[in-house]
Parts: structure tokens; sequence; C-alpha cells
């Protein structure tokens, strides 16, 4: 009865919300959770569920999965808003069920924050975990670096019957291997980018404090790492971007390494951290059985996620909105920011609500400078939100001229600027600078929001 009534008061306060056009992603779970604690158990017992955590990628690594799983004939369920705490899961297993508790969908790509791992994993017993990455983010919430992979390490304990899809070039991330004995599988590019460490997170071994040493370096402290005192080093992963044609801003072509075996093949988001999610969805759906031909051919097809490279097109303005919220991933956007080539205008919107970290100092961590060295292509720059000046310090610091760079307060008048511009636009947001302006811009063409 009390999974009933909590099935039922979920549904209702969703289709309320909806009705007052609110996305209703985490208060109908937290009603549902309020009435029955062990929901989550028991909506997931009879679903094949594979959970994505980590410090970024998380949203994008699982729309690749869920377009994987459809390509091969499954049909998921999926958190796609990214509500990833344990009562946003909860409010989307409710959705997937009859108010008997039955579910419509027996297949489900589940996103959870790095730090309610540990409880999702001890009431969803996953068939496959990705963990993408492990980074310095939100230091007033998640403390450092260690304290995140601990409570990743606990869910993994938790999750004895999945198989762990680790990243081979995440010296962080590969540590939590032991934890998952004879059920890992890794994945990792094996491929100089070109790139320096300037954000490492992990410049010192995690198993005798020494320095790694690096064979090559994809971006932060990613890539073929050993440790010169103990030896820890990077395990040859089972899934690997083994040779990469080209790398544009639309998209990039490779060649994969799946279980031995070569695949060209064609992904449709651009970024080289893209090729790291990729990887991973690859590694997670051949581990539900997904064959290696029909996990590559959908990469050609993906969708950019919620916020995640996300393009609008408003009259002369081509705009890609990029989700920001620390150091290695504003970095990545930076580089790609710089990659849009001359002309391009840049819009940096920084909050600090709960949901980024009140701690936005990590902006002084970001590489910047980049962006106002020769041939950093920016041609005018906006900043908004509710630390603007603080952004628009950043930028002075950077090399900007900090009486050419706009400060635009609204979401309605930052929208205005936007489709007044001409040409490039890439919009740099934290999530709760990212969800207001979204909206807008998608009502502005005719885009749907997620949940409808």
């Amino acid at each position: 009865m009390r999974l009933f009534l909590a099935i039922l008061l979920c549904k209702l306060s969703r289709w309320a919300l909806r009705l007052l056009g609110r996305g209703g992603t985490a208060l109908p779970g937290k009603l549902a959770l309020r009435l029955c604690p062990d929901a989550v158990a028991r909506l997931s017992r009879d679903i094949r569920c594979v959970i994505v955590t980590g410090t970024n990628g998380k949203t994008t690594t699982c729309r690749i999965i869920e377009q994987t799983l459809r390509a091969a004939g499954y049909d998921p369920m999926a958190n796609r808003s990214g509500s990833n705490l344990e009562r946003g899961i909860a409010a989307d297993l409710c959705a997937n069920a009859s108010l008997t508790g039955k579910p419509r969908r027996r297949c489900a790509v589940i996103e959870c924050d790095e730090a309610a791992f540990k409880h999702v994993c001890g009431e969803i017993q996953p068939e496959a975990v990705v963990v993408t990455n492990v980074f310095r983010d939100q230091l007033d919430r998640y403390g450092e670096v260690t304290h995140t992979l601990e409570s990743i390490r606990i869910g993994l304990e938790r999750a004895k019957r999945a198989t762990v899809c680790l990243n081979a070039d995440d010296s962080l991330v590969a540590s939590l291997a032991p934890d998952a004995p004879d059920r890992v599988r890794f994945y990792g590019i094996d491929v100089n980018l070109g790139e320096g460490a300037d954000v490492s997170d992990a410049p010192r071994c995690i198993v005798c404090g020494a320095e790694y040493e690096y064979a090559y370096h994809t971006y932060a402290h990613l890539g073929g790492f050993r440790c010169p005192k103990c030896g820890y080093s990077r395990t040859e992963p089972d899934v690997a971007v083994v040779g990469v044609d080209a790398l544009t801003t639309d998209g990039s072509v490779v060649e994969l390494r799946i279980d031995g075996e070569i695949y060209p093949a064609a992904v449709s988001l651009p970024a080289a951290y893209n090729l790291y999610n990729a990887a991973a969805a690859v590694a997670a759906a051949t581990a539900l059985g997904v064959s290696a031909e029909s996990a590559v051919k959908s990469l050609a097809q993906i969708e950019s996620g919620f916020g995640r490279m996300e393009r609008f097109e408003l009259g002369g303005a081509k705009v890609t909105m990029v989700l920001v919220k620390n150091p290695a991933g504003c970095d990545r956007a930076i580089e790609y920011l710089a990659s849009m080539g001359e002309g391009t205008t840049a819009v940096f919107c920084l909050n600090d609500g709960t949901a980024d970290g009140t701690d936005v100092s990590w902006i002084w961590d970001a590489g910047f400078e980049r962006l106002f060295a020769p041939g950093g292509g920016v041609k005018s720059i906006i900043v908004s939100g509710t630390r603007a000046e603080d952004m628009r310090l950043r930028l002075k610091y950077a090399g900007a001229d900090e009486h050419a760079v706009r400060i635009v307060r609204g979401v309605g008048e930052l929208a205005d600027a936007i489709a007044a511009t001409e040409g490039r636009v890439c919009v740099m947001p934290t999530y709760t600078a990212m969800l207001p302006l979204r909206a807008e811009l998608a009502g502005r063409v005719g885009r749907k929001e997620f949940w409808k």
C-alpha cells in the first residue's frame, strides 16, 4: 500500500507541476520517498539498469548509451533531465511504473550524482556501472577528490553483480579496479591529443605519493600515466580510441579498438573529451550484450544533451551551449571555444547557487588566457549571472579589455543580446544559469522542454 500511495502521489504532483510549466524532476520523487523509503529498490527490481557516475560527462554518456540501446532494439527509460540525486531517480522510476509498481520499460540508463552513488547502489542492483572521471568539483559540497573517490568506491562494493566500466586514463578512477575484481571493463584513448596538464587534480600517485610520469596527455591528469616509484600505471583498455582521423567543431572520425577488433567510427559530437564519453558508452553497451558493430554505428546519430553542446539558431546567431562547472570541464570548453575560429562571440554566465557550488574561485584555475593569445578568435564578450562581476574580473586578468566586456543582467535581455549577434556564439553557463537561459532559447526556436 505504501508503494501504491507513493507512486500515486509522485504522478499527481508531477502532473500538477508540469501544468505549471515546471519540470517536476525532484519534488515528486522526494514525496514518494517520504511515503515509501525503499521505493527505488522496489521499482528497479525487475529492470536491467546501467548507472553512470563521475564528475564530468555523465549526462552525455547516458544520452549516448540510451541511443545506442535504442538502436539495438531496447526501449530504455532514462532520467534525461540530469536530476541525478535519489529523489530525481525515484521520480523517473515512479513515472515508469504502473500504480501497482510494474515497470513499463524493463531497461534503464540512470545518471547518478557521485555523492549519492553509494546510496543508490545500495538500492539498485545495476547490471553495468560507468565511472567517467574524478575532478575537483564543488569543494563546498564534495570536498577533495579523495572524498568523491571514496563515495564511488563504496557504491561499487554494493554493486556486486555489475560489470564496471572504468576510465583507464584517469589514475583516480582506474584505482577503483580492485573493488570490482574480475568485473572491470576499461576504456580510454590511446592517442596523444597534444594537450598538456594545465589543470591537474591528481599529479601524484594515489598509491605511494610519487609524481606521475606520462607517455602522453589527453587533458588534465588523464593520459598514459605511470608511477616511477611503485609501478602503478595505466591498464590497456578493452575499448579504446586508437586513431583520430578528423576532429572538428561538428564531430570526429576515429578508429575504435573493441576487444581486439578495429572499427572505424564517426562521432557526431564535437570536442576531444566527448571521445571519452563515446568510448565509455560503447564499453557499457557491449557489456549489456549490444554488438560492437551496432554500438559503433549508433555513434554517428548522437544528439546533444540538455545544455551539453546543444545548438540553437536565432536569426543570424548560431549558438552552442556548453555547460561548465569546474576547472577541468571549463578548460575543455575554452579549448572548444578557441577552436571555433575568429569572429566568435563568447557568453559566460556565472552563478553561485547551491547546485553550482557556492565557491566560484575555481574560475581562476581555468585557462581563459588562451582566448586572448594570438589566434584566440573571440570577437566580443558578454558576461551574466549572479557573479558576473567576478567573471569580468577573471577575464580582465586573462587579457581581456574589461571595458569591452558587456554585462547583461536578465535572461530575456541576454537572449535578446545573443539573438542580435551575427555568426557563431558560444554560451558557457553554470548549471543554475543554464536552466532559465536554455528554456528561453528553446522557447524562441520552438523547441520543447525536455519533459514534453
